[in-house]
Order: structure tokens, then C-alpha cells, then sequence
């Protein structure tokens, strides 16, 4: 429901998609394309404002998109045939996409964590071993993060159902809320996981679903790609970097309320004593999250899908009564997740399914080819990053973009294609900074409102901006210097 106050915010979208509608759309898009580019501005502009709750702003974007029969695969033609049945498999399309499911259990594996109190048991003992200082917190979050990344693929699975349930375990016993006092630990602690995350998931290949998908597509479109090797020593000058800076930066960007933890130590080791040993339920959480981290670990071994493996752990914890199926359905987060992000990746697809991905391809091809090789690969490198705001995924992200950037690149005169993807490729994980709903783990942070809607927005602007700065600065020259070699590794 819109209150009065939010009328602006509310009205602000809808300009926006009106002024979008009617700027005459490029000969070689349809108005049908135009229509959906048009209900799409709107809806991210909505998604930045908030008006409404972003779940319910994501159905409405669907829901005008499925009135108009724009969106599915071949809606963007001039005559649109698009039936009624159709447009609405499209709209639902989205529910049955791996990441929301995966994103959902998250939330559910953190419910567990908390309702047996195995989370608050590991949060008492990081905190007693590493919480003499926050940032001390925050390098911890980053050391655990940057470890588990090369065998976990799925940043969702490692940052939203591992790390999510632990940090946020931690603000409370400062007396840091979503809604209270939010500033004093848990913004920051919380800002430092999904940025620490972001940067795991550039540093390996296997740091997050995307990324191999990604090489995979550039070698289907006729550009060689590096192996897993080739990949983090192309990427070492930076990872070294930014993993240092990250929790740093955090500290001093966003910084927290609480600094030194020394002062609550004895408190810490009072509360950790009187836990005493570990109940049913605890051991119960204990050890369906070592099979958690097994099956995920060894997905590709054992032949079983991450979110396979989630909604298997879903199913343990209800058998094991961790939570009880009451308690499943009352997980409010949870379900406004799932219809939140199911709902943004149906939107994005209808972007590539329309044709104007294609269309902004073909003119950004049009005028690189009359630069140099090296201000064409970095033009094309930030708009790269820059499209990331239009897509509610990483892998959405790259199955519309990787493919058509790759064509660019063949076509640019005196670029090595390889060597000018590998520069694109890179980044792809620190860009998941960019928004809310950028990558996998981006709404897992996101919905704990630790970090408000408009912090979140700023903070993946500018940390999005230093990484891509420091990436341009010191990976470019070294991978341009290093990558004869870098098929050795």
C-alpha cells in the first residue's frame, strides 16, 4: 500500500517510463520493443525509490508487461502475435529460475541457524576469538569468504546461506538491529560480507556460476579463453588488492558506531559459558551445514545441483524439526525474496527477448570501431559494467551480453579478442556491488535491512567505481604484459 507521503515517489516512475515511451524509438526497434524499454526504466527507477515494497514493484512491472504482451521471446517483433497464454508462461518464468529457489532456502538455512541457536553459538565463538575490533570482524568475514569461494560456486549458496546466517547473528549482541541502531555494528558487517563476496567471486573462476559460464560462451562465439589457472594469476594483482582494501574501505566509507569490542570481551566469555554443551537442535544445524558445504563443495562429483542441494537441506531441517513448517511459512524475508527476484528476472530476460540488447550491441559496435584498440576495449569494458544495472542476475547478465560483446570484439581492428574478453570477463564479480539485485547474493544482504535501500544503492556506486578504477589501473597493464604466459597455468 502507497501512503500519501510516498505519492513523488510513486509518481517519479511513471514520468520516467512516459518520457522513455515517448522519445521516438530507434528505427530498428519495434514500439512493442520500445513499450517493454519503457515499463523497464520505470520499474528500475521504482526499484531505486522505493514507493512500494520492491517485491510488489517487480509484480507490477511484470503484470503491465503481460497486459501489453511484451517480453516473451519474439514480442518485439512489429507485428506482435503474442498470445494471452504466453505472455503470462513468460511472466512466470521466473519462479522457476535455480538462483530465486537457491536465494530462498538461504533464507530458510539462516532461520534454522537462528531458531536452533547454532548461530548464535558460532557468532559467540568468532566473536570471542577475532572481536577484539570491528574491522577485526570484517577481515574475518573476508578471510572465511575468500577460503570457502573457489569450491563453492554459487555466491549465493556461500555468501546467503553460509556467511549470511553467522554475521547477522552478530549485530544483536550489540544491540544492532534492521531497525534499531542499525549504524552501530550490523551496517557494517553487513556491507563487508556482500562486498567481500563480490570480490571472492572475480578472484576465481570458480568464485561464482557466471564466471565459467561466461568463458564457456566466449569460446562458442570463437574467442580462446584461459583455464581455471590462467584465470586467478590474470586476476592476482587485484585480488591481493581488493581483498585487503575491501573490509578497510567499508570501515572508512560506511564506518560503524562500535569500534573497539575489547570493553564487551568479558560479557562475550560470560554469554559463551553459559551456552553449555550444544542441544539436538544445534547438532542437528551442525551437521546438515557440513553436508551443505560437502554437496556444494562437490557438486559437479557427486552430480547434484546447488539448489538441489539447498531444497534437500530445506527438507533435513524440516524432518530434523530445526524449524517447523509453521515457522517455514511465517519466514516473511524468505517469500518476499522469492517473489521479488522472480519477478526482476523475468523483466530482464524480456530486454534481450524484445531486441534492444541487440540493438544497443549493434550502435556501441558502430562507433568503438572508430577508436584505437586500447580506448575501444576500455569503453567497451565499462559499458560492460555499466549494463549490469539492467539485469537482475549474474547469469542472466551474462547469457544476453557475453556473446554479443564477443562479436564486437571480432570486429574491432588490432584488438586480440581473448586477451580484450578476459579484461571484460574479470570484473563481472566486483560489478555484483553495482545494485541490489546484481547478483546472486546481492538480495540476501539486501532484504536484512541493515544496510538502507538508499546506503545500499551509494555504497554500489562508489565501491563499484573503486573497483573498476583499481582494475583498470593495475590488472590492465599486467594482464596486457602477462598474457602470452598465461596459458601456462
Amino acid at each position: 500500500m502507497l501512503y500519501k507521503k510516498e505519492w513523488l515517489k510513486a509518481l517519479i516512475p511513471i514520468i520516467i517510463g512516459f518520457i522513455v515511451f515517448f522519445i521516438p524509438q530507434p528505427e530498428s526497434l519495434s514500439i512493442n520493443a520500445w513499450i517493454f524499454t519503457s515499463i523497464f526504466a520505470a520499474l528500475i527507477m521504482a526499484l531505486i525509490l522505493e514507493p512500494a515494497p520492491p517485491a510488489f514493484l517487480g509484480i507490477i512491472g511484470v503484470v503491465i508487461a503481460v497486459l501489453f504482451k511484451v517480453g516473451p521471446v519474439g514480442s518485439g517483433a512489429i507485428n506482435n502475435a503474442t498470445s494471452a497464454a504466453q505472455a503470462i508462461k513468460w511472466g512466470l518464468s521466473g519462479f522457476s529460475n535455480t538462483v530465486v529457489w537457491l536465494i530462498f532456502v538461504a533464507f530458510m538455512i539462516g532461520l534454522g541457524y537462528k531458531t536452533s541457536g547454532f548461530g548464535h553459538r558460532l557468532a559467540l565463538f568468532l566473536v570471542k576469538k577475532m572481536g577484539r575490533t570491528t574491522l577485526g570482524l570484517g577481515y574475518a568475514i573476508s578471510i572465511t569468504d575468500v577460503i570457502l569461494a573457489p569450491f563453492i560456486p554459487s555466491n549465493a549458496a556461500r555468501s546467503g546461506g553460509i556467511l549470511y546466517p553467522m554475521v547477522t547473528s552478530i549485530p544483536p549482541m550489540f544491540g544492532s538491529y534492521p531497525d534499531k541502531d542499525a549504524k552501530k555494528i550490523g551496517a557494517y558487517l553487513a556491507w563487508t560480507a556482500y562486498a567481500a563476496t563480490c570480490v571472492s567471486s572475480s578472484i576465481f573462476l570458480t568464485g561464482q556460476a557466471p564466471n565459467p559460464l561466461a568463458v564457456e560462451l566466449a569460446v562458442k562465439a570463437g574467442i580462446p579463453m584461459v583455464g581455471w589457472g590462467g584465470w586467478f594469476v590474470a586476476f592476482l594483482p587485484v585480488a591481493i588488492i581488493l581483498f585487503l582494501l575491501t573490509p578497510l574501505l567499508t570501515y572508512w566509507i560506511y564506518p560503524p558506531e562500535i569500534k573497539d569490542c575489547k570493553k564487551i570481551s568479558a560479557w562475550i566469555d560470560e554469554e559463551y559459558s553459559k551456552l553449555g554443551p550444544m542441544n539436538k537442535k544445534e547438532i542437528a544445524m551442525m551437521l546438515i551445514s557440513i553436508l551443505a558445504l560437502i554437496l556444494w563443495i562437490g557438486s559437479k562429483f557427486f552430480g547434484i545441483h546447488p539448489t538441489t542441494t539447498a531444497l534437500t537441506i530445506l527438507v533435513l531441517m524440516l524432518m530434523f524439526r530445526v524449524i517447523t513448517w509453521d515457522e517455514m511459512l511465517g519466514n516473511r524475508p524468505a517469500w518476499n525474496v522469492l517473489l521479488w527476484f522472480a519477478t526482476l528476472i523475468t523483466m530482464a530476460s524480456g530486454l534481450k527477448n524484445v531486441g534492444f540488447l541487440a540493438w544497443l550491441a549493434s550502435e556501441a559496435g558502430s562507433y568503438f570501431q572508430g577508436l584505437s584498440p586500447t580506448w575501444a576495449v576500455l569503453g567497451l569494458l565499462i559499458l560492460f559494467c555499466v549494463l549490469r544495472y539492467f539485469f537482475a542476475s549474474g547469469t542472466a547478465y551474462t547469457t544476453a551480453m557475453v556473446a554479443l560483446f564477443a562479436t564486437l570484439l571480432q570486429h574491432i581492428p588490432g584488438v586480440n579478442p581473448s586477451e580484450a574478453m578476459l579484461i571484460l570477463l574479470l570484473p563481472m564479480g566486483l560489478m555484483g556491488v553495482l545494485a541490489p539485485y546484481a547478483t546472486g547474493h546481492s538480495p540476501v544482504w539486501f532484504a536484512s535491512h541493515y544496510v538502507k535501500s538508499s546506503d545500499f544503492w551509494r555504497l554500489g556506486a562508489i565501491f563499484g567505481l573503486i573497483f573498476l578504477v583499481i582494475f583498470i589501473l593495475i590488472d590492465i597493464p599486467y594482464i596486457h604484459y602477462i598474457y602470452p604466459y598465461l596459458s601456462h597455468f
